[in-house]
């Protein structure tokens, strides 16, 4: 009788992917309770200066002003009316739920691929 002697190496090429999978997403739920840059959409407020505004909308779920302008990241005031902060889980939970709050979505950093681009293709 013979042995198959891949056994073995394809059991462990079968755990080593399926390991790839779940360390990443591991790493990704256990840094999730970290303060992160979300983009937080508001309603235009009428009779006050908007970075006035957004400061107290984050006072009301961080605390303290000062927690606010610390985590203030860029007030919009032209062409959308809100601002970007580092918020954890719970502040964006809590933050969605106040009035005048419209949206709050998480930052995101888009590149574009631009091979090619402005290059004479002759």
């Amino acid at each position: 009788m013979q042995t198959n002697n891949f056994l073995p190496t394809i059991l462990l090429a079968q755990i080593f992917l399926l390991l790839s999978f779940l360390i990443p997403s591991m790493a990704a739920d256990s840094s999730s309770s970290e303060a992160q840059v979300h983009i937080v959409y508001v309603e235009k407020p009428e009779s006050q200066d908007p970075e006035t505004f957004h400061v107290q909308t984050l006072t009301s779920v961080l605390g303290s002003e000062d927690a606010a302008k610390t985590a203030l990241v860029y007030s919009y005031k032209h062409a959308a009316s809100g601002f970007s902060a580092k918020l954890t889980p719970d502040q964006v939970s809590a933050l969605s739920k106040q009035p005048g709050v419209l949206q709050v979505v998480p930052s995101r950093t888009l590149r574009l691929h631009a091979d090619g681009v402005g290059k004479n293709n002759v």
